[in-house]
């Protein structure tokens, strides 16, 4: 028997026996457990928030907004009053080509272009019968369409008059080179019309329409906003060519 022993030994066959725990591995094992638990305690913990951190969170998307908010909405009047104001210059220049072409003798010699509200809406319109309302149907030359008419943005609307340069308000366009100095234009408070020569005139007090104007014509638009009214302009010349220029809050440009 104990020959056959030492031969398994010898050969490697017998399994060696797994050695005891010593005092040091016993202590090691619960130490090893009670990590592992800790370490799962803390991977737990970073995978939420505190009440603090979204609180502050809060705090700063806060005053984010309201830095940023204002000029938002400021960048946003803005681009709703320049494009009011391109539109009204497209509806000018659409009057002066229709009564250079059009020749217009009856029941008007001229086209002019008036203020109405449509709907709740301020339009601007080319009175092409002259009765000073805006028609969905009407005849020039033998055919039937619709008075030209353009809708303005928002709050925009045309100023009573030119603006007067106190009380927050920028002071009159005046046009660089022209001969006329000191803010002599004409202004809301003048209609301007278009003859079949495509020049302007002032239709205030039809049918008197003088040629060429005495002056250029400036014609303003306004809007309501936070922090004060916005300005934008549409100046035609006394040769019938258009400009528009914007209020930046110190300077027309």
């Amino acid at each position: 028997m104990q020959s056959a022993i030492f031969i398994l030994t010898e050969v490697g066959v017998c399994p060696k026996r797994a050695p005891a725990l010593g005092a040091h591995e016993e202590s090691w094992r619960p130490r090893m457990r009670f990590d592992h638990q800790r370490n799962y305690r803390r991977r737990d913990r970073t995978g939420g928030f505190s009440l603090i951190e979204i609180l502050i969170v809060v705090f700063v998307v806060m005053v984010v907004a309201a830095i940023a908010v204002p000029n938002i909405l400021l960048a946003v009047a803005n681009i709703r009053l320049r494009a009011s104001a391109g539109d009204l210059a497209g509806l000018m220049q659409q009057a002066r080509i229709m009564a250079a072409k059009n020749n217009p003798t009856t029941p008007i010699a001229v086209y002019p272009v008036r203020y109405a509200v449509r709907n709740g809406v301020q339009i601007a319109y080319v009175d092409l019968n002259g009765d000073g309302a805006w028609s969905s149907s009407v005849t020039v030359n033998g055919v039937t369409l619709s008075e030209p008419l353009i809708e303005l943005s928002g709050t925009v609307v045309p100023a009573a008059g030119a603006p007067s340069g106190t009380g927050g308000q920028p002071g009159p366009y005046i046009l660089a080179g022209d001969t006329v100095i000191g803010g002599a234009s004409f202004d809301n408070t003048k209609t301007i019309a278009f003859t079949p020569r495509g020049f302007p005139c002032d239709y205030t007090s039809p049918p008197t329409c003088n040629t060429p104007a005495a002056t250029y014509f400036v014609h303003y638009l306004t809007d309501t906003r936070a922090g004060g009214a916005g300005w934008a302009a549409v100046v035609v010349t006394k040769a019938g060519r258009t400009k528009i220029v914007n209020w930046n809050g110190s300077q027309w440009n």
